[in-house]
């Protein structure tokens, strides 16, 4: 009897003993949980890879200076390769391990995850800024101004900038894909409404190398302008064979040459180091802040690449800066979930990202506006600055700016 006595004794001060060690370890602060899916190698890594980056960055730069008080955030991060079905597995373990809101990426895997974010109710943020991500969904949040309303304010920089009394003429060069296709019903509305440019050709470009045909076609249909919405190496190829050609405007609308600009992923320093100079005079327009332009901001970025130990292509990529946002949007929205005494749930985190509005609009070092979310309103930054590639960096061209015709279409 005795024996079992001190066997039973011997459990509960085994127990007592592991509750007192677990109260210990979690005494620090309880951990919050986030995932993030995204192509760290194959199609577009060229992007993800320094994405993945920022958001790693960001989230043990919160966690080592305590940002958080003694909480911190497990943000897991797994290669997807840019294949829909790998990023679903993705998700449905992290919803296994009980994340509170989800970081993905492409167009694709996040058009075909939306019902699932519907029904598990959990705030996303992706990569894709898409603005079809958007429809039919209540827990999508763009990080900044979508595709559509890039495209469409490089058509509203043309028609402003464009010397002669016709419309300028516009050819669009897309990716064969809803990433590329996305803002071309948009880019049309928005003509029809009267934004002042023709529209003279729409080209969803291959695996050509060689573009010569095309650039020649273009040319001879008067074309002066080419906005690109795709990613950076058809733009690199078509760039150096225009330049080839001799058909590389010098100077902004040059008659007879052609001038190209772009969207978010048609550009950065991965451009200029795939096209060389023939990307000179490129004009390109995101919401982010370029490490080529002095800024608090910049130094910011920087300092953080520099305390991680990143090499000067990554410190230096807008689509690092890209990943730190992202991480900096959910931060922000843990840090004031916990500041109204509110628990940490999904519920809570989408209630107060679409309170991040007016008074209560964040401002993150990384974009040239402020984030606002609401309920009517899923695009986060919504102003943009164009850029242009200025001996052989990218500089700004004017002041961020909202486009016209987005609100009217």
């Amino acid at each position: 009897m005795k024996s079992k006595k001190s066997l039973v004794l011997s459990v509960l001060l085994i127990l007592a003993v592991m509750f007192t060690f677990a109260a210990t370890v979690n005494a620090g602060g309880k951990v919050y949980k986030l995932g993030l899916s995204l192509a760290i190698t194959g199609p577009t890594s060229d992007a993800g890879n320094p994405y993945s980056k920022g958001v790693k960055d960001y989230f043990k730069f919160v966690n080592e200076t305590k940002m958080l008080g003694n909480d911190t955030i497990d943000c897991m991060i797994r290669d997807d390769q840019y294949k829909t079905d790998i990023t679903k597995r993705n998700f449905e373990d992290y919803l296994d391990q009980g994340i509170v809101l989800y970081l993905n990426y492409s167009t694709g895997s996040t058009l075909g995850l939306k019902r699932d974010f519907e029904e598990e109710m959990i705030p996303v943020i992706p990569a894709s800024f898409h603005r079809g991500n958007l429809d039919g969904s209540n827990y999508i949040f763009l990080p900044v101004a979508s595709y559509s309303e890039q495209v469409i304010s490089l058509g509203e920089y043309v028609a402003k900038n464009h010397k002669g009394s016709a419309k300028p003429k516009v050819a669009l060069f897309l990716h064969p894909s809803a990433f590329g296709r996305g803002p071309l019903a948009d880019t049309k509305a928005a003509v029809k409404a009267g934004l002042k440019i023709d529209i003279v050709e729409v080209v969803e470009h291959g695996k050509d190398l060689d573009n010569t045909a095309m650039l020649k076609r273009l040319i001879s249909k008067g074309v002066q302008y080419v906005i690109s919405q795709t990613i950076q190496s058809p733009v690199a190829t078509m760039l150096k064979d225009a330049k080839r050609l001799g058909l590389s405007a010098g100077s902004f609308g040059e008659k007879g040459k052609l001038t190209f600009l772009g969207a978010h992923y048609t550009g950065g320093n991965d451009l200029i180091a795939l096209a060389g100079d023939a990307a000179e005079n490129y004009y390109w327009i995101c919401s982010y802040n370029l490490t080529s332009e002095d800024t608090e901001g910049t130094k910011k970025q920087l300092a953080l690449a520099k305390r991680y130990g990143r090499d000067e292509k990554a410190a230096n990529s807008h689509n690092y800066a890209n990943g730190i946002m992202v991480a900096q949007v959910a931060t922000e929205a843990i840090k004031r979930t916990k500041a109204a005494g509110l628990k940490i749930t999904k519920t809570n985190l989408y209630n107060t990202l679409n309170k991040m509005n007016g008074a209560n609009a964040y401002f993150p070092y990384t974009t040239v506006g402020p984030v606002t979310y609401s309920k009517t309103d899923r695009c986060g930054v919504d102003m943009l600055q164009i850029y242009s590639v200025q001996k052989g960096v990218f500089k700004k061209v004017g002041k961020p700016m909202q486009s016209e015709f987005m609100k009217k279409i």
